[in-house]
């Protein structure tokens, strides 16, 4: 899997240790209402196209960039649709690499290119309809993100609260 020189540099400090990554995805939706997913090439699961921001990148810029590099599809931003993070987003990879992410889902649709999977981060490229998701071998949160944009793409989607200050 192809890893930019920053966070190269970073993993080069602090190995495998869990690792927090800001980072974005783009959910589109076909004529039959079926979403785009891709399977990953390290973890070998359906997941959402997307990735890791850049520095100085903004997530818009990095939801288009990460969209065009796994699908091939140049995609118009439409809306936001949620926020997440949390326990389910933590991941291994294969080298031993720990992160967990913070993750910007937003809805897009293509305005060019052509449907491929880039046969590195991602080994393949299809559209899946809501009663398709929960059989798919899918990142333990793929689910519940799909879930609720399917059934809550007119406001955007975010874990409520359960922090408070002491006392």
């Amino acid at each position: 899997m192809p890893m930019s020189a920053y966070l190269k540099g970073i993993r080069d400090r602090i190995g495998h240790d869990m690792l927090l990554l800001p980072t974005t995805a783009v959910l589109t939706f076909d004529a039959r209402n079926r979403v785009l997913l891709v399977m990953h090439g390290d973890v070998k699961r359906w997941t959402t196209p997307g990735g890791c921001m850049e520095p100085g990148e903004s997530p818009s810029d990095s939801a288009v960039r990460e969209m065009w590099e796994e699908t091939g599809l140049h995609v118009e931003l439409t809306r936001m649709l949620g926020v997440y993070g949390g326990p389910e987003f933590h991941t291994r990879y294969a080298n031993g690499d720990l992160v967990t992410f913070a993750l910007m889902v937003f809805e897009g649709k293509p305005i060019g290119g052509e449907l491929r999977a880039d046969g590195d981060e991602t080994l393949e490229a299809r559209y899946f309809a809501e009663g398709e998701i929960d059989s798919l071998e899918a990142q333990p949160w793929v689910s519940k993100v799909l879930h609720q944009s399917f059934t809550q793409r007119d406001t955007p989607n975010f874990a409520q609260p359960t922090w408070s200050p002491p006392g």
